[in-house]
């Protein structure tokens, strides 16, 4: 391998981190956004019923129409670590996750790029949003009806459903199973397994539409950049 092809892999490699860390446990819908790809409908649902064809069209249309809101998370990790926090949502492109545990760390979506401070470790990193799986979240158009290789539909008590799906370009990097409450309709939790089999659980212990945002909550500088520093 050639000096040229080693530098090109470790940047590769380094960007794969990042956002790795930029969605560590970021709040609301990374597990969802995760999951898009570019396959068409049929491919995308031809194992479904009719029912469960229903289910996740009502589940796409909930979504869509999720375009400001505000809320609260709680996040268990594959090792049982839990993560707090609060985020809010303004779409298209732009996402904020507060953090109360661990304290300060922030990751915010400006709508081109995504950006995470963690003061514990004076670290600020971003990439752009488009290269990130919130990208497909924070569209114009949100859409499970194509791009995504939905799994199975399960049926719960009360209305209750959960879907599983995954990237049908990849499908053995993981997958993503989100749950609805059925009466009203609302996004309730969410899992995330990656190709390793590591589980991340996030479950919204509140979601409520939110008006008159501040445009300030989805700007983030970097606080380690020092004065007069290139």
């Amino acid at each position: 391998m050639t000096h040229r092809a080693v530098s090109q892999a470790v940047a590769r490699a380094d960007t794969d981190i990042q956002r790795r860390r930029l969605l560590l446990g970021a709040g609301l819908l990374a597990g969802l956004a995760s999951v898009g790809g570019l396959a068409g409908p049929a491919h995308a649902q031809a194992n479904l019923s009719a029912a469960d064809r229903a289910l996740v069209q009502q589940a796409q249309t909930y979504l869509q129409g999720l375009t400001a809101a505000q809320g609260a998370f709680v996040e268990t990790g594959p090792n049982n670590v839990t993560r707090q926090g609060s985020f809010s949502l303004l779409r298209p492109g732009k996402m904020r996750f507060e953090y109360t545990n661990p304290a300060g760390l922030v990751v915010v979506s400006d709508g081109y790029n995504v950006k995470r401070y963690d003061p514990r470790l004076n670290s600020f990193q971003q990439v752009p949003l488009s290269r990130t799986p919130l990208s497909v979240f924070l569209a114009r158009n949100v859409r499970l009806d194509q791009g995504v290789r939905i799994d199975s539909v399960n049926r719960m008590a009360g209305g209750a459903f959960s879907i599983t799906a995954r990237d049908s370009r990849r499908p053995n990097d993981g997958q993503v199973v989100l749950t609805f409450a059925g009466s009203p309709l609302r996004l309730t939790e969410w899992t995330i397994t990656d190709a390793q089999g590591a589980r991340t659980r996030t479950q919204l212990t509140s979601l409520q539409p939110a008006s008159n945002l501040s445009a300030r909550l989805f700007q983030l500088t970097d606080p380690t950049r020092r004065p007069g520093r290139n």
